[in-house]
């Protein structure tokens, strides 16, 4: 008897990438992919007045797209093997969530630096650059993003308190051409994005005004 072959399994996540070439940093996969992902798309049209009724059908540039998702996190099946994932049993899902914190959070040596630059009398400090976020949702979906909301629910903990189940929910506002330059590379990832939904728009299968019940236009 032939044993089946499971189909590979592909995870979403999250890579912080260098904004100048798109050095990978880190990529952070889901444990498990979200069950549902939100998006929202508010479009970009030009404000029209009484005075210029052409303005109507006029888009000042790509629709703002956000999304929310969910990631849920279980430290189960790591438990189980202590002597393989030390760190898992020791720590739980510290690990895990810290990764996705210090996503928001400019890093110890940052913050240190320019304490060091206000004590030297420096006027003026630049704020932090932080690496370029994208999200990984497939071959089709790789969006330059910025994390607008983020939310930790913790729902079950070892004997040291360590969490060992927990739900992430996260809101993300893709970047477009209007939010990085053009010819930058978050630019050029989402000229791709766009690229690839002009592309499967063109494969959806066309329609006739028969489809409609009706002949013709007015």
């Amino acid at each position: 008897m032939t044993t089946p072959i499971a189909p590979l399994l592909i995870k979403g996540g999250l890579a912080q990438v260098d904004p100048d070439n798109g050095q990978v940093l880190q990529l952070i996969s889901f444990q498990f992919n979200p069950e549902t992902v939100s998006r929202t798309l508010q479009v970009q049209r030009v404000e029209s007045g009484d005075s210029n009724r052409a303005e109507a059908l006029r888009l000042r540039g790509p629709a703002v797209e956000t999304l929310t998702l969910e990631v849920e996190f279980d430290n189960a099946d790591q438990m189980e093997f202590p002597d393989e994932n030390a760190d898992a049993a020791e720590l739980g899902l510290h690990p895990q969530l810290a990764a996705l914190e210090m996503l928001i959070h400019p890093s110890s040596a940052k913050l240190q630096a320019n304490e060091e630059l206000a004590k030297s009398g420096t006027l003026e400090i630049a704020p932090m650059l932080a690496p370029l976020l994208l999200l990984i949702w497939g071959k089709q979906r790789i969006l330059p993003v910025n994390l607008t909301e983020f939310s930790i629910t913790e729902e079950a903990f070892d004997p040291n308190l360590n969490p060992i189940r927990a739900k992430v929910s996260l809101g993300l506002r893709v970047l477009s051409i209007y939010d990085m330059p053009f010819d930058s590379y978050a630019g050029s990832v989402f000229m791709t994005y766009l690229g690839q939904k002009e592309q499967l728009a063109t494969k959806v299968l066309g329609a006739t005004l028969g489809t409609f019940g009706i002949g013709g236009l007015p």
